[in-house]
């Protein structure tokens, strides 16, 4: 090989190199850009939800769904909140809960937030709801000592949304053990069992 034929077939060399190293970077600036798309509609969905306000109590209507029972003196209900503020709001976590009793006179009672006898929590996320459009929670709780002094005997189911200090109130009339009530966190849907 001649001196003149190494240095073109070197030449030749830096330039396929430069061109694989040129096309590598064409081909990550796309990768950018398509991640960063990506990202900007990730955002833009979240911005859409954060942009909607947090319902208010007075968006809401609280109801019980179905009714749970089972062994072990095992009761609870599905408890429905349905937007109809007329407009998209959020709601995030688990709502509020307290007893009274048939007087509407505060019991005392206890909330565990997480799984309960039939469902599991679904953890919490923010919930876009559109007018119309309910989310649920179950709520669970033991009746064994009906009676005794560590029962309370319910009237009414105080209801409050997450992020409000004003409830509903649903009537409820049963026994509650030492007042404890367990409620998963709100979602378009609980799965029982």
């Amino acid at each position: 090989m001649t001196e003149q034929h190494r240095n073109t077939a070197a030449a030749r060399g830096r330039m396929v190199k430069r061109a694989g190293a040129a096309g590598l970077a064409v081909a990550a600036a796309a990768g950018l850009g398509l991640a960063a798309a990506g990202a900007a509609q990730a955002l833009g969905s979240q911005a859409a939800a954060t942009a909607a306000p947090t319902c208010k109590t007075s968006d809401l209507t609280a109801s019980f769904g179905e009714k749970l029972g089972g062994g072990m003196n095992h009761e609870g209900v599905v408890l429905k909140l349905k937007n109809t503020s007329g407009h998209t709001c959020n709601l995030r976590g688990y709502p509020g809960l307290g007893l009274e009793d048939s007087g509407h006179r505060t019991l005392g009672s206890s909330v565990h937030w997480g799984d309960t006898y039939y469902a599991q929590d679904p953890g919490k996320k923010t919930l876009s709801l559109k007018n119309g459009r309910s989310a649920e929670a179950v709520i669970s709780w033991t009746h064994a000592n009906a009676g005794t002094s560590e029962a309370r005997h319910a009237g009414y189911l105080q209801v409050t949304p997450p992020a409000n200090t004003t409830h509903k109130t649903l009537k409820l009339p049963t026994w509650v053990d030492h007042g404890r009530l367990e409620v998963t966190a709100l979602a378009p849907n609980v799965p029982l069992g």
